[in-house]
Formats: C-alpha cells, structure tokens, sequence
C-alpha cells in the first residue's frame, strides 16, 4: 500500500513526540520514551475522529506507571518462571519484578529507556542498545523498531535485533486499545484466529496448552468481549478477567490475522497480523486507578492489549530454543495494526 505520511516532532518534557500523518488525516503519536505509542487519532463511521489508545499525560507518568502502556516491551515480553532459565549449561538468574517471576524486562526493561530516533522513507527508526547484564540478562542487545503508517489505516512495526552472545529475546507492544467512546471495552466484539491457549496458574505463568473449544476462550468466530467476562471460568478467577497468550497458527513466516477488534457503536474495526508465534489477549483487568488523560484515571477494563510476540516463559518450554538469539543470526517479527470503518 501507498504511502503519504509526513512526520513531526515536537518536545515533551524531558522527552519527544514523533508524529505520524496519513493522507486520510489519522495521526499517531510516539513517543523516543519507551519507544511509546502515546496516541492514535482516528475517525469513526460519521468521520468524527477520536484516540483509540489509552495513555497518560506527561512522560513522568510513563516513566513511573506499572501499566506499561503503549511501549516496547523487552528484553522480554511477557513472564519468565522465578526470573530462571537455563542457556547452553549455564543456569541464569535475571530480576525478578513480579513476585518470584520477571515481567516485561524488568524495572528498567525497553518500556522506561530513551531511544534513539531517525527518519527513513516515512517511518519513524528507533533503536536502543540493551547491555550485557541489563536486568541480568547474557550479551550485548541492539534493537531496532520500525514504525510506519500507510494511507490505508495500517501501522507498521517492524523489529529487528541482534547480539554478540547467545540471549533469550521476546519483543512487543504493549498499546492498550479502546475503539469506542464508551470508558469500557466490554461492548467490544473480538475474534482470535487459534485453537489453543496457555492456561496458567496463580502467578501467571503458563501450566498447560489447552483447546479452546467449548470454553469461554474460543474467539473463532467473533463474541461480545463482556459477555464473556461475565462468564464463570477458573482462569478468569486467577486472571482477573483474559490475560491470557493464545497459540497461532503456523504461518510462512508473513503476517497473518491473528485477530479482529470491533465497536458496533463507533464502526470502527481493528485487524491485527503478525508473523510471531503467540498473541497475548489482556483485558484491561488492573486499569482501575491507573492515571488516564486529563488528570483522569482508568476503570477496570478500559482498554485491552493485543501483544503479538513469543509464548510466555517459552525460554523455559520444550522447543525453547526458538525464543533464543544467537550471534550469527536477525531477531525479527512483524506486526501490523489497520485501522477501518464499517
């Protein structure tokens, strides 16, 4: 697809907001903190365009919230088992921010890092260097995101990394998604293309992988988001509501869709494609509180995350392997957000 963007910047306290421009007037917002996807405006059936992203205000919010919103998320997304995992022999304890786990890189992971920025044929280049023993992990990380916006309402984010000794990499976005005006997403309607999950236990790590058939979690065809909610599971009892990494299909290493997002009270419509192995679906279950726009603050369920990205604490899985990159090898994963009326 063709593309017009223009891009602007323009400072943001100690930070900068790197503005993204399509021919059709939607803007999206990003932030050199994080790597932040701060806001997306876009227009609904009647051309009334409005921010489907959650976000905070100021860069000391992000910098100090524990929502993670909108940010690249690494070394690793997602959890690893007390903070443990074996390489090559070698046994590797990293930090542990969650309780006895690792969650999203640690304190100091991707999400509160200041990244470097370029422009390059109408997208935003961000890179970072994570050193060796950042939270713990083993060798030198360079990481590079490519963000880009075409006239077709589809966002772009291409990763890219590399290192000089073997390390365990899992990179995401963490955007939080409300497509409607409602402070709720539960009447949104979601559809995830997988047949299996990851059920987890008290800590969120994953136990089993289980069909989705006949069980709340089957999104195959598209439901209502609160009515599943409302719905009684054990793992809703241990999540709080979906936090849960669904199992995509296997694809020829191109961006399938791995889900579709939408608001019957807007119009507007999200499809997400990816070519990564695993896609997160979080509902939003400890937004209660969290600083929102205006001095506001969030509901439970205001806005939902689609992370595509590895399996969590798959470096601790049979096969984790995959979730390993060596010297001699490119991490890379592509992720496409389109953005539609209907």
């Amino acid at each position: 697809m063709t593309s017009s963007t223009s891009i602007g910047v323009r400072p943001w306290g100690d930070a900068h907001l790197y503005t993204l421009r399509n021919a059709s007037g939607m803007r999206i917002e990003i932030s050199d903190l994080g790597a932040t996807l701060v806001s997306w405006l876009a227009p609904d059936r009647e051309g009334r365009f409005a921010d489907v992203l959650l976000g905070h205000d100021a860069p000391a919010d992000y910098l100090n919230g524990s929502a993670f919103m909108g940010a690249i998320i690494g070394r690793w997304a997602n959890r690893i088992r007390d903070g443990r995992f074996v390489l090559d022999g070698i046994a590797h304890q990293i930090e542990r921010n969650e309780g006895a786990n690792h969650l999203h890189g640690g304190s100091a992971g991707f999400h509160r890092q200041m990244w470097n920025v370029r422009a390059a044929d109408d997208a935003l280049v961000m890179t970072l260097h994570s050193p060796a023993g950042a939270a713990g992990f083993p060798g030198n990380l360079d990481v590079t995101v490519r963000y880009a916006l075409d006239d077709a309402g589809t966002l772009s984010i291409d990763y890219e990394a590399r290192t000089d000794a073997p390390t365990p990499v899992n990179l995401t976005n963490h955007a939080y998604f409300n497509l409607g005006n409602d402070a709720s997403i539960r009447d949104h309607e979601i559809s995830i293309a997988s047949d299996t999950y990851f059920a987890i236990d008290a800590t969120s790590i994953p136990v089993a992988r289980e069909a989705v058939a006949n069980s709340v979690f089957d999104l195959r065809e598209s439901a209502s988001i609160g009515a599943r909610l409302d719905a009684s599971h054990p793992q809703f009892a241990l999540a709080g509501g979906f936090d849960h990494c669904y199992a995509l299909h296997e694809s020829a290493n191109e961006p399938r869709t791995a889900a579709v997002l939408f608001d019957p009270s807007s119009g507007r419509e999200l499809s997400v494609a990816t070519d990564a192995r695993g896609l997160q679906f979080y509902s939003g279950n400890y937004l209660e509180g969290v600083s929102a726009r205006n001095g506001s603050r969030y509901r439970k369920h205001a806005g939902l995350c689609l992370e595509a990205g590895g399996f969590p604490d798959e470096i601790n899985m049979d096969g984790g392997e995959r979730a390993v990159l060596r010297p001699d090898a490119v991490y890379r994963q592509r992720t496409r957000y389109t953005l539609r009326v209907r």
